[in-house]
């Protein structure tokens, strides 16, 4: 009896509806439930300014199965170990790592940071390795905010290019891909590329039709209040915003809002968001997410920060990315983009990375602490998996497992997990 409890007590910890995912406060906002269900769910922004989902019609059942099996606010498996692999244990596979940058001056100085992934969306659909690249770019209606695009073309990456930093559903577009039978590649968060692992599981079409999976390393995706907030800074209109730009355009880049008549208001990185006004409003799902850095993509490519004394530095320069390199499809693909001469890469370190991205260590480590928190306050949880818990932990240390810990009870308490549909 104790142990039909205990499964069903397991089972019972992960949602069973969108409602219960978005209530939970665990969904993402990806959107590939949409993708599944067709015109059953929409997304759009909610109060808490959030991209979620709205179900306009019932699912049923099988609908309803497939994407509690995909839903990264349901469950994420990781890449465990791979045989003949090194495997840091916060940053994951590493087949190789390098500094890399766009071997083109105007896609390094456009993207947000060197343009690796803008270099390798571009040689991806120039060589004819994919028909598509399914990402994101800025709402044409609207800049501020972001929606999914389909590139067919280089240019039409590299018009894309530049940070998203806001709510977005990159994956509502998979299965109108899917249907057409054509090779892409899918260029998103890390949330968004478990996501469409999961949807490998269940549907074969993506094991062939989507050759390669790239990423960013995340720092979580913020509420659409804080692009509003901005405007109200510079007193400017919705309606008069002909541009919103989160980063670009240099390195890091400005924070950028043009208007119609062609009036431009700056706000420096990483001042523009550490001001208190524009704090990082995230998503609760960030907050306690076991994969900032993209493990089950094919490479993954965050800032390749320049180090000063131990410590990232965010003067103007060259962009930089580092290419960590998780897969053999993602090993053969870089080798490619560099060969033909659309990317140039240099030597960095795993101690170097460390230092460029030291925030996400503790959160990243010690994300089983966030997830054991919310099980003992009998709120619904994520099941995770292949993310090497127990060395996660011990890198984390006593302090960080207790900050994870604690600052998840506190968030709870104060009801952030607590969010509403559309």
């Amino acid at each position: 009896m104790d142990k039909q409890n205990g499964v069903h007590r397991s089972r019972m910890a992960q949602a069973e509806t969108i409602e219960e995912v978005v209530g939970s406060g665990l969904c993402t906002g990806c959107g590939l439930c949409a993708s599944i269900a067709g015109p059953a769910i929409s997304m759009g922004i909610n109060i808490e300014g959030n991209m979620r989902p709205l179900v306009r019609q019932e699912i049923g059942r099988d609908k309803n199965a497939q994407i509690m099996a995909t839903c990264p606010g349901v469950s994420v498996q990781g890449p465990g170990k791979p045989e003949g692999v090194t495997t840091h244990p916060v940053w994951g596979p590493m087949r190789e790592i390098h500094r890399s940058w766009s071997s083109d001056p105007v896609v390094r100085h456009k993207a947000a940071a060197g343009g690796t992934l803008t270099a390798l969306g571009r040689y991806l659909l120039a060589s004819g390795r994919v028909e598509a690249v399914l990402h994101v770019r800025a709402d044409d209606q609207k800049p501020w905010l972001t929606t999914s695009t389909i590139s067919r073309t280089p240019d039409d990456v590299l018009g894309a290019a530049q940070s998203r930093y806001g709510p977005s559903s990159p994956l509502v577009n998979v299965h109108r891909l899917l249907d057409e039978g054509k090779r892409f590649a899918v260029i998103a968060k890390p949330c968004d590329i478990s996501a469409i692992r999961a949807l490998g599981r269940v549907d074969p079409r993506v094991g062939q039709l989507i050759p390669y999976m790239l990423t960013i390393f995340c720092g979580g995706v913020f509420s659409a209040h804080v692009a509003k907030a901005v405007l109200r800074h510079h007193s400017i209109d919705e309606q008069n915003v002909a541009l919103y730009r989160y980063r670009g355009e240099g390195w890091p880049g400005p924070l950028r809002v043009q208007t119609h008549d062609g009036a431009i208001y700056d706000l420096l990185y990483p001042g523009a968001y550490q001001t208190g006004k524009f704090s990082y409003e995230l998503q609760f799902r960030c907050k306690v997410c076991p994969d900032q850095v993209g493990e089950v993509a094919d490479i993954s490519a965050p800032d390749g920060w320049i180090l000063r004394d131990g410590r990232p530095i965010h003067e103007e320069a060259p962009g930089t990315n580092v290419a960590i390199v998780r897969t053999s499809a993602g090993q053969e693909l870089l080798q490619a983009a560099v060969a033909e001469g659309y990317l140039e890469v240099a030597p960095v370190s795993v101690e170097e990375i460390d230092q460029m991205h030291a925030e996400k260590i503790i959160r990243k480590a010690a994300a089983s602490a966030a997830f054991f928190a919310l099980r003992l306050m009998g709120q619904k949880t994520i099941k995770v998996s292949g993310y090497r818990t127990a060395t996660g932990l011990m890198r984390a240390g006593l302090r960080g497992i207790f900050r994870q810990f604690a600052g998840t009870v506190r968030r709870v308490k104060a009801g952030e997990n607590r969010e509403h549909l559309i």
